[in-house]
Protein backbone atom coordinates (compact mmCIF):
# COMPACT_ATOMS: atom_id res chain seq x y z
CA UNK A 1 0.00 0.00 0.00
CA UNK A 2 1.56 3.40 -1.16
CA UNK A 3 1.42 6.56 0.80
CA UNK A 4 -1.12 9.21 -1.33
CA UNK A 5 2.10 11.82 -1.47
CA UNK A 6 3.33 8.89 -3.42
CA UNK A 7 1.32 8.97 -6.24
CA UNK A 8 1.22 11.09 -8.88
CA UNK A 9 -0.63 13.98 -9.48
CA UNK A 10 -4.37 13.26 -11.33
CA UNK A 11 -6.76 15.83 -12.56
CA UNK A 12 -9.52 16.37 -10.42
CA UNK A 13 -12.81 15.79 -12.25
CA UNK A 14 -15.45 18.12 -11.18
CA UNK A 15 -18.69 16.10 -11.85
CA UNK A 16 -21.87 16.42 -10.70
CA UNK A 17 -21.92 13.12 -9.22
CA UNK A 18 -21.77 12.49 -5.03
CA UNK A 19 -20.23 9.99 -2.86
CA UNK A 20 -22.51 7.39 -2.24
CA UNK A 21 -24.36 8.09 1.41
CA UNK A 22 -23.41 11.86 0.99
CA UNK A 23 -26.00 14.90 0.60
CA UNK A 24 -25.58 17.16 -2.24
CA UNK A 25 -23.73 20.39 -2.13
CA UNK A 26 -26.06 22.87 -3.53
CA UNK A 27 -24.33 26.19 -4.60
CA UNK A 28 -24.86 29.50 -3.01
CA UNK A 29 -28.23 31.32 -3.95
CA UNK A 30 -27.41 35.43 -4.58
CA UNK A 31 -29.78 37.73 -2.87
CA UNK A 32 -32.52 38.93 -5.52
CA UNK A 33 -33.67 42.86 -5.37
CA UNK A 34 -36.84 43.52 -6.04
CA UNK A 35 -37.01 45.25 -9.81
CA UNK A 36 -37.10 49.44 -9.48
CA UNK A 37 -40.01 50.73 -10.71
CA UNK A 38 -39.59 53.30 -13.41
CA UNK A 39 -41.32 56.14 -12.15
CA UNK A 40 -38.73 55.96 -9.62
CA UNK A 41 -36.03 56.33 -11.99
CA UNK A 42 -37.80 59.49 -13.51
CA UNK A 43 -38.20 61.02 -10.18
CA UNK A 44 -34.47 60.75 -9.92
CA UNK A 45 -33.81 62.42 -13.62
CA UNK A 46 -36.97 65.12 -12.17
CA UNK A 47 -35.10 66.02 -9.12
CA UNK A 48 -31.84 67.35 -11.15
CA UNK A 49 -33.69 69.79 -12.87
CA UNK A 50 -33.45 72.70 -10.41
CA UNK A 51 -36.10 74.87 -12.67
CA UNK A 52 -38.77 71.86 -12.55
CA UNK A 53 -38.32 71.73 -8.49
CA UNK A 54 -38.93 75.23 -8.42
CA UNK A 55 -42.12 74.87 -10.17
CA UNK A 56 -43.60 72.09 -8.91
CA UNK A 57 -42.66 73.66 -5.19
CA UNK A 58 -44.39 76.87 -6.59
CA UNK A 59 -47.49 75.04 -8.14
CA UNK A 60 -48.52 73.29 -4.77
CA UNK A 61 -47.81 76.29 -2.86
CA UNK A 62 -50.67 78.15 -5.28
CA UNK A 63 -52.84 75.05 -5.19
CA UNK A 64 -52.38 74.96 -1.03
CA UNK A 65 -53.02 78.75 -1.34
CA UNK A 66 -56.59 78.80 -3.55
CA UNK A 67 -57.87 75.57 -1.33
CA UNK A 68 -56.82 75.49 1.92
CA UNK A 69 -55.93 78.83 2.13
CA UNK A 70 -59.50 80.11 2.56
CA UNK A 71 -60.18 77.92 5.43
CA UNK A 72 -57.21 79.91 7.10
CA UNK A 73 -58.44 83.51 6.19
CA UNK A 74 -62.06 83.29 6.30
CA UNK A 75 -62.83 87.18 5.37
CA UNK A 76 -66.11 87.00 2.84
CA UNK A 77 -64.36 88.12 -0.77
CA UNK A 78 -67.61 89.82 -1.44
CA UNK A 79 -67.70 91.82 1.78
CA UNK A 80 -67.67 95.07 1.78
CA UNK A 81 -66.14 97.50 4.27
CA UNK A 82 -66.60 101.22 2.97
CA UNK A 83 -64.26 102.65 5.38
CA UNK A 84 -60.99 100.51 3.42
CA UNK A 85 -61.50 101.65 -0.11
CA UNK A 86 -58.42 101.62 -1.98
CA UNK A 87 -56.71 101.40 1.13
CA UNK A 88 -52.84 99.36 1.00
CA UNK A 89 -51.89 96.44 2.92
CA UNK A 90 -52.60 96.55 6.92
CA UNK A 91 -53.45 94.18 9.07
CA UNK A 92 -56.75 93.66 8.44
CA UNK A 93 -56.01 93.59 4.95
CA UNK A 94 -52.54 92.15 4.28
CA UNK A 95 -53.12 92.78 0.39
CA UNK A 96 -55.12 95.75 0.82
CA UNK A 97 -58.53 96.21 -0.61
CA UNK A 98 -60.24 97.17 -4.19
CA UNK A 99 -62.48 100.36 -4.94
CA UNK A 100 -65.58 98.81 -2.95
CA UNK A 101 -63.94 98.00 0.35
CA UNK A 102 -63.50 94.21 -0.76
CA UNK A 103 -60.48 92.69 0.53
CA UNK A 104 -57.86 91.63 -2.20
CA UNK A 105 -56.41 88.54 -0.16
CA UNK A 106 -59.68 87.20 0.03
CA UNK A 107 -60.26 88.05 -3.73
CA UNK A 108 -56.83 86.58 -4.87
CA UNK A 109 -57.56 82.84 -3.24
CA UNK A 110 -61.75 82.82 -5.01
CA UNK A 111 -60.10 84.21 -8.42
CA UNK A 112 -57.26 81.28 -7.83
CA UNK A 113 -59.45 78.59 -7.40
CA UNK A 114 -61.31 79.93 -10.76
CA UNK A 115 -58.33 80.47 -12.91
CA UNK A 116 -56.61 77.35 -12.02
CA UNK A 117 -60.02 75.02 -12.16
CA UNK A 118 -60.33 76.75 -15.96
CA UNK A 119 -56.94 76.09 -16.88
CA UNK A 120 -56.99 72.02 -15.73
CA UNK A 121 -60.60 72.03 -17.78
CA UNK A 122 -59.24 73.07 -20.60
CA UNK A 123 -55.94 71.27 -20.65
CA UNK A 124 -58.04 68.24 -20.21
CA UNK A 125 -60.76 68.43 -22.88
CA UNK A 126 -57.72 69.46 -25.02
CA UNK A 127 -55.71 66.40 -23.89
CA UNK A 128 -58.38 64.19 -25.10
CA UNK A 129 -58.57 65.79 -28.32
CA UNK A 130 -55.71 65.92 -29.19
CA UNK A 131 -54.24 62.21 -28.16
CA UNK A 132 -57.81 60.80 -30.29
CA UNK A 133 -56.74 62.84 -33.13
CA UNK A 134 -53.45 62.24 -33.13
CA UNK A 135 -53.34 58.83 -32.06
CA UNK A 136 -56.49 57.98 -34.88
CA UNK A 137 -54.26 59.69 -37.42
CA UNK A 138 -51.09 57.88 -37.14
CA UNK A 139 -52.53 54.80 -36.65
CA UNK A 140 -55.01 54.80 -39.47
CA UNK A 141 -53.56 55.36 -43.10
CA UNK A 142 -56.40 56.82 -44.54
CA UNK A 143 -57.84 59.47 -41.52
CA UNK A 144 -54.02 60.42 -41.64
CA UNK A 145 -54.94 63.18 -44.50
CA UNK A 146 -58.23 64.51 -43.25
CA UNK A 147 -57.29 64.78 -39.87
CA UNK A 148 -54.11 66.55 -40.44
CA UNK A 149 -55.50 68.89 -42.72
CA UNK A 150 -58.31 69.47 -40.12
CA UNK A 151 -55.14 70.34 -37.43
CA UNK A 152 -53.38 72.17 -40.47
CA UNK A 153 -56.66 74.80 -40.76
CA UNK A 154 -57.29 75.27 -36.94
CA UNK A 155 -53.69 76.21 -36.52
CA UNK A 156 -54.52 79.13 -39.54
CA UNK A 157 -57.12 80.14 -37.41
CA UNK A 158 -56.63 83.49 -35.70
CA UNK A 159 -57.28 82.30 -31.90
CA UNK A 160 -58.31 85.53 -30.57
CA UNK A 161 -60.66 86.66 -32.67
CA UNK A 162 -61.93 83.46 -32.87
CA UNK A 163 -62.42 82.87 -29.26
CA UNK A 164 -64.16 86.97 -29.11
CA UNK A 165 -66.14 85.90 -31.95
CA UNK A 166 -67.78 82.59 -30.08
CA UNK A 167 -67.79 84.26 -26.47
CA UNK A 168 -69.99 87.24 -27.78
CA UNK A 169 -72.16 84.55 -30.00
CA UNK A 170 -73.02 81.93 -26.76
CA UNK A 171 -72.39 83.71 -24.05
CA UNK A 172 -76.12 84.37 -23.30
CA UNK A 173 -77.12 81.34 -24.23
CA UNK A 174 -75.00 79.44 -21.88
CA UNK A 175 -75.90 82.29 -19.19
CA UNK A 176 -79.67 81.58 -19.43
CA UNK A 177 -78.88 77.79 -19.35
CA UNK A 178 -76.62 77.01 -16.46
CA UNK A 179 -76.55 80.77 -14.84
CA UNK A 180 -74.09 83.84 -14.97
CA UNK A 181 -71.00 82.00 -13.82
CA UNK A 182 -71.47 78.48 -14.37
CA UNK A 183 -72.34 79.53 -18.17
CA UNK A 184 -69.34 81.76 -18.72
CA UNK A 185 -67.03 78.50 -16.82
CA UNK A 186 -68.37 76.49 -19.35
CA UNK A 187 -68.22 78.58 -22.15
CA UNK A 188 -64.50 79.51 -21.47
CA UNK A 189 -63.77 75.79 -20.42
CA UNK A 190 -64.64 74.73 -24.44
CA UNK A 191 -63.90 77.37 -26.22
CA UNK A 192 -60.03 77.26 -25.24
CA UNK A 193 -59.83 73.34 -25.04
CA UNK A 194 -61.23 73.80 -29.08
CA UNK A 195 -58.85 75.72 -29.65
CA UNK A 196 -55.91 74.29 -28.08
CA UNK A 197 -55.60 70.58 -28.85
CA UNK A 198 -53.83 70.85 -32.07
CA UNK A 199 -49.98 70.78 -30.99
CA UNK A 200 -50.86 67.50 -29.09
CA UNK A 201 -51.87 66.22 -31.96
CA UNK A 202 -49.16 66.61 -34.54
CA UNK A 203 -46.76 65.32 -31.44
CA UNK A 204 -48.98 62.05 -30.47
CA UNK A 205 -49.13 61.44 -34.19
CA UNK A 206 -45.61 61.48 -35.17
CA UNK A 207 -44.83 59.39 -32.23
CA UNK A 208 -47.34 56.86 -33.38
CA UNK A 209 -45.93 56.77 -36.25
CA UNK A 210 -42.79 55.69 -35.06
CA UNK A 211 -44.48 53.26 -32.99
CA UNK A 212 -45.90 51.27 -35.94
CA UNK A 213 -42.96 50.24 -37.21
CA UNK A 214 -41.36 48.88 -33.96
CA UNK A 215 -41.50 44.56 -33.52
CA UNK A 216 -43.61 44.70 -30.86
CA UNK A 217 -46.43 46.18 -33.02
CA UNK A 218 -45.95 44.08 -35.80
CA UNK A 219 -45.73 41.22 -34.01
CA UNK A 220 -48.96 41.57 -32.18
CA UNK A 221 -50.43 42.55 -35.54
CA UNK A 222 -48.97 39.08 -37.04
CA UNK A 223 -51.15 37.27 -34.39
CA UNK A 224 -54.35 38.96 -35.22
CA UNK A 225 -54.43 41.55 -32.47
CA UNK A 226 -57.60 44.24 -33.36
CA UNK A 227 -57.37 47.78 -33.36
CA UNK A 228 -58.54 48.79 -30.65
CA UNK A 229 -56.85 46.50 -28.47
CA UNK A 230 -53.26 47.11 -29.99
CA UNK A 231 -54.32 51.17 -29.45
CA UNK A 232 -55.32 51.06 -25.90
CA UNK A 233 -52.58 47.99 -25.17
CA UNK A 234 -49.46 48.75 -27.04
CA UNK A 235 -49.42 52.49 -28.30
CA UNK A 236 -51.13 54.76 -25.77
CA UNK A 237 -48.61 53.32 -23.07
CA UNK A 238 -46.15 54.13 -24.78
CA UNK A 239 -46.89 57.85 -25.66
CA UNK A 240 -47.51 59.23 -22.39
CA UNK A 241 -44.15 60.70 -22.09
CA UNK A 242 -45.39 63.65 -24.97
CA UNK A 243 -49.29 63.49 -23.38
CA UNK A 244 -47.39 64.43 -19.83
CA UNK A 245 -45.49 67.33 -21.56
CA UNK A 246 -48.25 68.69 -23.28
CA UNK A 247 -50.97 68.44 -20.15
CA UNK A 248 -48.50 71.03 -18.23
CA UNK A 249 -47.92 73.37 -21.40
CA UNK A 250 -51.46 73.14 -21.56
CA UNK A 251 -52.47 73.95 -18.00
CA UNK A 252 -50.35 77.61 -18.58
CA UNK A 253 -51.54 78.36 -22.16
CA UNK A 254 -55.33 77.49 -20.45
CA UNK A 255 -54.49 80.37 -17.51
CA UNK A 256 -52.48 82.59 -20.04
CA UNK A 257 -55.90 82.45 -22.24
CA UNK A 258 -58.34 82.88 -19.74
CA UNK A 259 -56.57 85.86 -18.26
CA UNK A 260 -56.36 87.24 -21.62
CA UNK A 261 -60.10 86.88 -22.13
CA UNK A 262 -61.03 88.51 -18.70
CA UNK A 263 -58.78 91.40 -18.64
CA UNK A 264 -60.67 92.11 -22.14
CA UNK A 265 -63.67 92.25 -19.84
CA UNK A 266 -65.20 89.40 -21.61
CA UNK A 267 -64.11 86.72 -19.24
CA UNK A 268 -66.44 86.12 -15.82
CA UNK A 269 -68.68 88.57 -14.32
CA UNK A 270 -67.38 91.42 -12.49
CA UNK A 271 -68.51 90.10 -9.18
CA UNK A 272 -67.13 86.58 -9.45
CA UNK A 273 -63.27 87.38 -9.12
CA UNK A 274 -60.52 85.90 -11.38
CA UNK A 275 -56.84 86.75 -11.88
CA UNK A 276 -57.22 88.40 -15.19
CA UNK A 277 -60.42 90.12 -14.30
CA UNK A 278 -58.79 91.43 -10.74
CA UNK A 279 -55.74 92.66 -13.29
CA UNK A 280 -58.69 94.37 -15.53
CA UNK A 281 -59.82 95.99 -12.33
CA UNK A 282 -57.17 97.25 -11.16
CA UNK A 283 -56.05 98.86 -14.38
CA UNK A 284 -58.33 101.92 -13.41
CA UNK A 285 -56.25 102.75 -9.82
CA UNK A 286 -52.75 102.09 -11.09
CA UNK A 287 -51.21 105.53 -10.28
CA UNK A 288 -52.87 105.38 -6.90
CA UNK A 289 -52.63 102.03 -5.45
CA UNK A 290 -50.29 99.83 -7.97
CA UNK A 291 -49.77 96.63 -6.08
CA UNK A 292 -53.34 95.56 -7.08
CA UNK A 293 -51.84 95.23 -10.13
CA UNK A 294 -48.77 93.53 -8.77
CA UNK A 295 -50.61 90.73 -6.81
CA UNK A 296 -52.65 89.07 -9.61
CA UNK A 297 -49.80 89.65 -12.06
CA UNK A 298 -47.46 88.14 -10.03
CA UNK A 299 -49.98 85.14 -9.37
CA UNK A 300 -50.19 84.77 -13.13
CA UNK A 301 -46.66 85.08 -14.14
CA UNK A 302 -45.20 83.00 -11.70
CA UNK A 303 -48.10 79.90 -11.93
CA UNK A 304 -47.13 79.99 -15.77
CA UNK A 305 -43.46 80.22 -15.28
CA UNK A 306 -44.12 77.11 -12.69
CA UNK A 307 -46.13 75.03 -14.98
CA UNK A 308 -43.67 75.65 -17.77
CA UNK A 309 -40.21 74.36 -15.96
CA UNK A 310 -42.64 71.52 -14.99
CA UNK A 311 -42.86 70.61 -18.37
CA UNK A 312 -39.15 71.28 -18.98
CA UNK A 313 -38.19 68.48 -16.13
CA UNK A 314 -41.10 66.26 -17.20
CA UNK A 315 -39.97 66.52 -20.67
CA UNK A 316 -36.00 65.82 -19.83
CA UNK A 317 -36.74 63.15 -16.85
CA UNK A 318 -39.81 60.53 -19.51
CA UNK A 319 -36.72 60.58 -22.46
CA UNK A 320 -35.22 57.43 -21.84
CA UNK A 321 -31.67 58.85 -23.73
CA UNK A 322 -31.49 61.81 -20.68
CA UNK A 323 -32.32 59.45 -18.06
CA UNK A 324 -29.68 56.67 -18.50
CA UNK A 325 -27.23 59.16 -18.10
Amino acid sequence: MTDSADRPNQPIHTSGATPAGAAPVMAPSLPTKPPRNQWWDVWDQFKTHKGALFGLGFFIFALLFVTIGPLIWTLDPTYIDVRARNTGPSWDHPMGADQLGRDTLARMMMGGQTSIAVGLTAMLLALVLGTLIGVLAGYFKWLDGPLMRLTDLFLALPLLPLLLVIIMLFRDQLRSAFGPEGGIFVLIVVVIGVTSWMQTARVVRGDVLALKEREFVLAAKSIGTPSTRMITRHILPNVMSPIMVSATLGIANAIITESALSFLGLGFPSDFPTWGRLLFDATEWLQRNPERVIWPGLAISLTVLSVNYIGDGLRDALDPRIRGR
